[in-house]
């Protein structure tokens, strides 16, 4: 009798199964090979029995004929009773031929059925195999399986600190935008105070200036800033400062210094000092290939003129803008003119 596939914990337990299917079937091989070694042997008795009752026929037919040459009297009786007796042994000696031929074909279907128990022990031995590799396989997976499993502990575990640093970093973060928050208000309001100092120092400065320059048609205020035609200070296609122009600048440091000397060490201040021109192109005869270098090369020399004159280096700046930040907008000689200009302005870094 088969038996269900029994299972385990770790995976299916098929071997019982097969073993009770092989004890099964050989049960079955050897009821029948029992069965026809018994039809053998009957078969050989009744064969036996049929050629020994042969024998006797022919022994009784030989006294008969021996009789048939005595007494021809009984010569008609005997002939029906040889006739019998052939008969008998024509139906005696065709079933010996079928048991003979049953015989043969019991013995080809016993080698049959051998071959089949060959080919069935073959069968169970490659599905053996097939189960021990299985159980192989099943082993590796569970081995694979576990270290899976502590894989994934570890990087749970791994996660778990990863979130715990997340959470003190976002609280971190969280207090470090509250003190930047806290820290750009106050920033924000001590540029707001500076600026106003700067701005009344500034006021003090254009007042101071003003004054110092006196009026001047080439020197006007164009909001936060004081403009100087470059008439003024150079001659026409020049970087070199002329001694009128000289003259101006020198009174705007001696003006700064003074007011540099009030304003508080902690209020960063800086004189910018922006060179523009026309739009006129320059001749390629000059010494600058270019407007903007001649706008540049200018405000550099204020620079350096108004250092000469004790005005910390660290506290100017010079830029070139040439002709790409014009005041108007014409093309006239006048508009040309008031576009030629230095434009200084004191101002936070």
């Amino acid at each position: 009798m088969f038996t269900g596939i029994r299972r385990s914990g770790r995976g299916v337990n098929v071997w019982p199964g097969y073993v009770d299917a092989l004890a099964a079937l050989l049960m079955v091989v050897i009821f029948v090979l029992l069965i026809f070694t018994l039809v053998q042997f009957l078969l050989r008795q009744v064969v036996s029995e049929q050629a020994t009752e042969l024998d006797d026929l022919h022994e009784q037919m030989g006294s008969l004929i021996e009789q048939l040459g005595l007494e021809r009297e009984r010569t008609d009786s005997l002939g029906g009773e040889v006739d019998r007796l052939s008969d008998l042994v024509a139906g005696l000696t065709a079933e010996r031929q079928d048991l003979q031929a049953r015989l043969a074909l019991s013995e080809k279907a016993t080698d049959e059925r051998d071959a089949q128990i060959q080919a069935l022990n073959a069968l169970v031995g490659e599905r053996d195999a097939a189960l021990a590799k299985e159980r192989q396989l099943s082993a590796a997976a569970q081995a694979q399986v576990a270290l899976l499993s502590r894989r994934i502990t570890e990087l749970k575990d791994q996660l778990q600190v990863i979130g715990r640093a997340l959470e003190l970093a976002e609280a971190e973060k969280k207090d470090q935008a509250e003190k930047i928050e806290d820290l750009g208000k106050r920033l924000n309001i001590e540029l707001a105070r500076r600026v106003n100092e700067l701005q009344r120092y500034r006021s003090e400065f254009f007042g101071k200036v003003k004054e110092a320059l006196g009026d001047n048609p080439d020197i006007v205020v164009e909001g936060d800033r004081f403009v100087f035609q470059s008439e003024l200070l150079f001659g026409s296609g020049s970087a070199d400062l002329g001694q009128a122009g000289k003259t101006q600048l020198a009174r705007l440091a001696r003006t700064l210094k003074d007011l540099g000397s009030q304003i508080p060490d902690n209020l960063d201040w800086i004189l910018r000092v922006d060179g523009h021109t026309d739009r006129v192109p320059l001749s390629g005869s000059g010494a600058f290939a270019s407007n903007w270098e001649l706008s540049t090369a200018r405000a550099l020399s204020v620079v350096e003129y108004l250092a000469s004159q004790g005005i910390p280096q660290r506290r100017m700046a010079a830029a070139g803008f040439g002709e790409y930040r014009p005041v108007d907008e014409g093309s006239t000689g006048d508009a040309h003119r008031r576009n030629r200009r230095i434009e200084i302005k004191l101002t936070t870094p």
